[in-house]
């Protein structure tokens, strides 16, 4: 690198000291044979040299703007590699942070994640997935595992405590989560079989995410984002999901007993073989839902009801 950067100066400097002179030579008697006064040959001469030296002049600005660029180019290369060390550096030590014993340690180093998201979109969809995984493997809900869990668990735990106090490291990082810059070609959120019981996410942005064979029972969503989002088979009972953005999403063998969906918007959403019993659906929007014979609906609402709401059945759900 050094000897490029002297071959470079030398070649400069060389071309500062010889193009002038190649450009205006000094006029030879030759030239001036046809000038008789010798006063004129002076000034003839010194006209040429002036030249000259214009040339070499405009040739050093030139060289020293273009060394003023390089320069500036340098630095800012400079300061992009020490930024991205620091963040590299960051990145490493958040990721020791979140693998702590402690759980204070752990939600500093979830934030600090975030607080690299903001500032680096080459590294948002690592910690996206990073984040997933943490909230997967801290609230596994192995359904269908030889020692999993009944699911649906055969009642609510209505004495469990609110996510905020019994997993507040995955608190935080599902807060994270659904507060996170989003486009639309951002990969999906992966959240199934997760035990999301009691979480608190009002207001929460997780359209497209997948929360197959989850358990979310008595969380709350309410006025959530969840467009194209994936409930398969999820436990949703005495879930708060008022006011609510539902569009188009599966939430086909969904547990929805007791789950309150006022002024929800369920548009376009599958709710075939879904458990609505005793749900709320006051003003709840349902042009285009998909129903069938085994969806259970709340006691009350009527075939005829379902047709005035828009809903799509393909057989006598109860």
């Amino acid at each position: 690198m050094v000897l490029a950067a002297c071959a470079v100066l030398g070649f400069v400097v060389g071309g500062v000291a010889l193009v002038p002179r190649l450009l205006y030579p000094p006029l030879s008697a030759a030239d001036l044979r046809g000038v008789g006064s010798a006063q004129a040959r002076i000034e003839l001469q010194q006209a040429q040299a002036q030249l000259a030296n214009d040339a070499r002049s405009a040739m050093l600005q030139s060289c020293v703007g273009l060394l003023v660029v390089i320069g500036a180019a340098a630095t800012w290369r400079q300061v992009q590699v020490s930024r991205e060390s620091q963040i590299t550096e960051r990145f490493t030590r958040a990721v020791d942070q979140i693998g702590s014993q402690d759980v204070n340690v752990r939600i500093g180093g979830i934030y600090a994640l975030e607080r690299i998201a903001k500032n680096s979109p080459a590294d948002r969809d690592p910690i996206q997935f990073l984040l997933g995984a943490f909230v997967r493997g801290r609230l596994t809900w192995l359904v269908g595992a030889a020692d999993g869990p009944e699911h649906p668990t055969p009642a609510v735990d209505e004495q469990l405590p609110v996510m905020n106090v019994r997993a507040p490291d995955a608190q935080a990082a599902m807060w994270v989560l659904e507060r996170r810059s989003r486009t639309p070609d951002d990969p999906e959120l992966y959240l199934s079989r997760v035990d999301l019981r009691r979480v608190s996410l009002r207001g929460a942005r997780l359209s497209r995410t997948l929360f197959r064979h989850s358990n979310l029972a008595r969380a709350t969503l309410t006025g959530a984002q969840l467009d194209g989002s994936d409930f398969t088979d999820a436990d949703l009972r005495g879930v708060l999901l008022d006011n609510s953005s539902l569009k188009g999403v599966n939430l086909s063998r969904a547990h929805l007993q007791g789950a309150s969906l006022r002024r929800a918007d369920l548009r376009g959403a599958d709710l075939r073989s879904a458990d609505l019993s005793d749900a709320t659906l006051d003003g709840a929007l349902m042009t285009g839902a998909q129903a069938d014979a085994t969806t259970v609906w709340p006691a009350g609402l009527s075939a005829e009801e379902r047709r005035g709401l828009g809903i799509v059945d393909d057989g006598q759900s109860t």
